[in-house]
């Protein structure tokens, strides 16, 4: 029996079928944010009538709405305390007020700024939008090229700590010969790419974007890597499989078998005979969808009605941070003063940008416009490299990623490491990546 089924069921049992999380010159010179801005066409100012012309940004808030942001925050009105001694009711008082303090007294977005305007940011206009990415090209030799896809509630700055290592290895005590050069760019409705006005930019259309967008680059030989919705995107681009395409990295594999998808559907054991990492997996999932799909549910059916997350920036944080249960914790953790691989700047410098560039509501519809099975298997045909990283929503079993993965040439376990590996764990990303694309740079 398949796992498909239709998106936009109510029932956690259809749900949970089709998703378990269901991305200077002759032009602009610099995006600025104002409190009154309604749409991406109200912050990017072209000044060139070629639209699909590669365009520089530059980022730059207003004095004005980092103060109204600061304002808002301080004036939250608070609920009472949740009633119970854990985060089973969610985001825990305590860990918002204390996010809320550091956002509003010690938080300074103009040092992520200044690092995301240190690296060359463009903007080219692809089926209609207007779509944001960083390009940062390696100063070695046959460095291999590489489009690297974020997820919600991610962004670019999820791999602000990845470009140099990755585009610069040996200042990073890599081999000129693991260097890359990096195209990150930001989903449609999110960070400063365009937001889509109409219908139909579902994970396959956003993959053929990509691909435009690589071609536009000039690269005719190239490799791709994501997570979360960034997998999603990756698995289409190799389905439609351009002959650029030589390859692709996941840390968020599409890997469960049927039998176990539909013990997890319809609420029953796990299958017998499971090996200890494969019943792992599947317990993981069944938390997971058993009390860690609330939001996605909301945002596959009503992602509309997420007005409050546009109008508070506390709600949006607590919306954000709720995603998984292990990053909620370690967030948790950041701002009760442990250290983590995330810091309080961190998460902030992802929560600001969402504020700052208004896709809290946007970033949410691509969960409405998909009807993929997050994790089922696609039959990806070409190369795939798979890092799993512990306290992901399910850590792959290499059983299962061996038969969803036929061309599978690298797997690994991290010892360390959850959703956002590339943000909390950089130099394991690193690594990861580099080992999982080296048999293919020969080829």
């Amino acid at each position: 029996m398949s796992n498909d089924l239709p998106l936009r069921t109510a029932s956690r049992r259809h749900f949970i079928g089709v998703a378990a999380a269901s991305i200077a010159a002759s032009a602009l010179s610099r995006v600025a944010f104002a409190v009154s801005i309604q749409s991406t066409a109200d912050i990017v100012q072209v000044k060139s009538g070629d639209k699909t012309a590669i365009r520089p940004l530059r980022v730059h808030a207003t004095d004005a709405q980092l103060a109204d942001l600061k304002r808002r925050v301080q004036s939250t009105r608070w609920p009472e305390r949740e009633t119970v001694a854990d985060a089973s009711q969610g985001v825990q008082l305590a860990t918002m007020q204390q996010l809320a303090r550091h956002w509003s007294t010690a938080y300074d977005w103009r040092k992520v700024e200044a690092r995301i305007n240190a690296v060359p940011n463009f903007v080219t206009e692809i089926d209609g939008l207007d779509i944001h990415f960083i390009h940062v090209r390696s100063k070695h030799a046959n460095a291999l090229p590489m489009i690297v896809t974020h997820g919600w509630p991610g962004s670019i700055i999820e791999q602000l700590k990845i470009i140099d290592p990755l585009t610069n290895p040996t200042a990073h005590g890599g081999n000129a010969s693991d260097a890359f050069d990096v195209v990150i760019p930001s989903l449609p409705g999110y960070g400063f790419s365009g937001k889509p006005a109409t219908t139909g930019w579902d994970p396959q259309r956003i993959a053929r974007a990509w691909i435009a967008l690589m071609q536009r680059l000039g690269y005719t030989r190239y490799v791709a890597q994501g997570g979360d919705w960034g997998n999603a995107v990756t698995e289409q681009m190799a389905l439609i499989a351009p002959p650029e395409l030589i390859g692709m990295h996941t840390n968020m594999p599409a890997t469960v078998p049927d039998d176990i998808a539909n013990a997890l559907k319809y609420g029953n054991p796990a299958p017998a005979g499971l090996a200890g990492d494969e019943k792992h997996a599947f317990d993981q999932l069944d938390y997971f969808y058993k009390h860690g799909l609330g939001y996605a549910q909301e945002m596959a059916n009503r992602p509309q009605t997420l007005y409050g997350i546009e109008d508070s920036p506390i709600g949006l944080a607590a919306w954000m941070i709720d995603h998984d249960a292990a990053s909620q914790a370690l967030i948790a953790r950041v701002f009760d003063g442990q250290a983590e691989g995330l810091t309080r700047d961190d998460i902030l410098d992802n929560i600001t940008l969402y504020w700052l560039t208004k896709t809290g509501v946007s970033s949410a519809r691509l969960y409405w416009e998909n009807k993929l099975n997050f994790f089922a298997p696609k039959h990806v045909a070409i190369p795939v490299a798979v890092s799993v990283f512990p306290d992901e929503i399910y850590a792959a079993p290499q059983s299962w990623t061996e038969k969803a993965y036929p061309k599978l040439i690298h797997y690994n376990r991290l010892a360390k490491g959850g959703h956002f590996a590339a943000w909390e764990q950089p130099q394991a990303f690193t690594d990861e990546v580099r080992a999982g694309f080296r048999p293919l740079r020969s080829a």
